[in-house]
C-alpha cells in the first residue's frame, strides 16, 4: 500500500493531544494540537511542516479557561488564497459542557493568529462544538458545528439524553476579515457529541457528514449538501439502523477529489461494532453499497483521504490481541479494502483518540496522540503527538 513510510518527530511537547492537519496551497502541512500544563492550564499551538522540517511552534491561544476534550479538539483549514484557520473552544460557564467554539485566522502562513471570532449567535452556557471548516470558494470559510441552544441539559455528553431536547446542526460563513453571514439551521435534531466532517468539491459544492438522531434514537450518518449557496435537507446515507440511547462519540469522515467522494463511519448496529465505507461517483448525490473494512474489533475514530486516481485511504482505531492500533487501508469502489497497515501499537489503555489524515498528490500524512510506553525512561504514560509521512503510487 505504501511505497515509503517514515515517522517525523513533531514539535509538540509532552502532554500534547488532539492533532489536526491541513494541506496548504503550496504543499506544506499545517498541524494544530493542544498542550496542557497541569490540570487547568492549556494552549492551542500550530506549526508548519515543509519536507521533514518544522517551523517554530506558534501559540494561538493560552489560558485556564480552554475547553479540553479528547473528542472535540481543534480543527484546521487552509484556503486557496493562503488564509489559515484554526478552531478552539473556551468555557462559557460552570458546567463542563458549557463552552463556545472560536475561530482564529492567520494571513501570514501561521506566523501570527487573530484573537478569534465566535461563529455561533447563541451565547447560552451550553455546548457549541465539533466544528468543521471548508473554503466557500469566495475567500471565506463555511463553518458548521453542533449547537446546544435547544439542548435541555449540557452535562450528558456520552450519556442518556431526554426526549424533548437535542443538539442542532448549524452553519455560517466567516469572511477573511472575521465578518459573519446569516446563521442557518441545517438539522434540528442531531447526535450530541460526534464529530462532523465536511469537504468542498471543485465545483463549489460543500458536503457535510454527521451523525443524526431520530426520535426513535436511531443514530445513523446523514449528509447535507450546499450548492450555489443553498443547503439541502438532510439525507440519511448509512442505513445501519443503529438504535442507541446515548451518544457514541464517534463521528464520520468524508473527502473528495473531482466528482469522486469517499465516506467512512463507525456503527454498532445489532451490537456488532463495525467500520464501513462507501463511495460516490456523482459528487455525493448517491453512494454505492457500504462495505465493512475493520478486522472485527474496531473502536472507530475514522478518517479518509480521497486520492486522485479514484482510490481512497481509510484509517481507524482497532483493538487487537496485542493492544490498540491505528490501521490504514486503501480501497477502490469495486475492490474494497486491501490488507491494512498498522502504524502503532499501544499495549495499555485506550489513548489513541482520533487520528487525522491529509494528502497531497501521492504524499500522505497521518497524526494521532498516544501514551508513551514503558521504555525504561521517564514520562511513562504521558500523552504525545506522533506523525507519519507515507507515499503511495497513483495509477493516474
Amino acid at each position: 500500500m505504501f511505497l515509503t513510510r517514515e515517522e517525523i518527530a513533531t514539535p509538540a511537547a509532552l502532554n500534547s493531544e488532539g492533532p489536526s492537519l491541513a494541506t496548504m496551497p503550496d504543499g506544506r502541512v499545517l498541524m494544530s494540537w493542544i498542550e496542557t500544563d497541569g490540570p487547568v492550564r492549556a494552549a492551542v499551538k500550530t506549526a508548519v511542516l515543509e519536507g521533514s522540517d518544522w517551523s517554530e511552534p506558534v501559540t494561538v491561544v493560552e489560558g485556564d479557561d480552554l475547553f479540553i476534550n479528547y473528542a472535540d479538539f481543534p480543527a484546521v483549514a487552509a484556503l486557496p488564497d493562503g488564509t489559515l484557520a484554526t478552531s478552539w473552544s473556551r468555557m462559557s460557564g460552570d458546567s463542563y459542557y458549557a463552552y463556545d467554539t472560536v475561530i482564529s485566522l492567520s494571513h501570514d502562513g501561521g506566523v501570527t493568529w487573530s484573537a478569534g471570532t465566535v461563529p455561533h449567535q447563541d451565547r447560552s452556557e451550553r455546548q457549541h462544538g465539533f466544528l468543521s471548516m471548508v473554503s466557500d470558494g469566495s475567500g471565506g470559510i463555511t463553518t458548521m458545528w453542533l449547537d446546544g441552544q435547544n439542548y435541555g441539559t449540557v452535562d450528558t455528553q456520552g450519556g442518556v439524553e431526554g426526549d424533548g431536547d437535542a443538539m442542532q446542526l448549524r452553519a455560517t460563513t466567516l469572511s477573511s476579515n472575521g465578518a459573519l453571514t446569516e446563521e442557518i439551521l441545517l438539522d434540528e435534531r442531531t447526535c450530541s457529541c460526534c464529530q462532523t466532517s465536511a469537504v468542498a468539491l471543485d465545483d463549489g459544492t460543500i458536503l457535510l457528514a454527521y451523525r443524526d438522531r431520530t426520535k426513535d434514537e436511531i443514530r445513523d450518518i446523514s449528509l447535507v449538501r450546499q450548492i450555489g449557496g443553498k443547503w439541502s435537507e438532510p439525507i440519511e446515507v448509512s442505513g445501519d439502523g443503529w438504535e442507541i440511547s446515548g451518544c457514541p462519540v464517534n463521528g464520520p469522515a468524508i473527502d473528495a477529489h473531482g466528482s469522486q467522494v469517499a465516506l467512512v463511519w463507525f456503527t454498532a448496529a445489532d451490537d456488532l461494532p463495525a467500520v464501513r465505507m462507501a463511495f460516490s461517483d456523482d459528487r455525493g448525490v448517491s453512494f454505492g453499497e457500504a462495505k465493512g473494512i475493520d478486522l472485527g474489533a474496531p473502536f472507530g475514530g475514522v478518517d479518509v483521504v480521497q486520492l486522485s486516481d479514484g482510490s481512497a485511504l481509510f484509517s481507524w482505531v482497532e483493538q487487537t490481541a496485542a493492544g490498540e492500533t491505528v490501521l490504514v487501508c486503501r480501497a477502490t469502489p469495486t475492490e474494497g479494502c486491501g490488507t491494512p497497515a498498522s502504524l502503532t501499537l499501544v499495549r495499555a489503555g485506550r489513548t489513541i483518540g482520533f487520528p487525522r489524515m491529509v494528502a497531497s498528490g501521492g504524499n500522505v500524512w497521518i497524526a494521532w496522540n498516544e501514551t508513551l510506553q514503558n521504555t525504561g525512561g521517564g514520562n511513562y504514560g504521558a500523552l504525545v503527538v506522533r506523525l507519519v509521512h507515507a507515499t503511495v503510487e497513483l495509477t493516474r
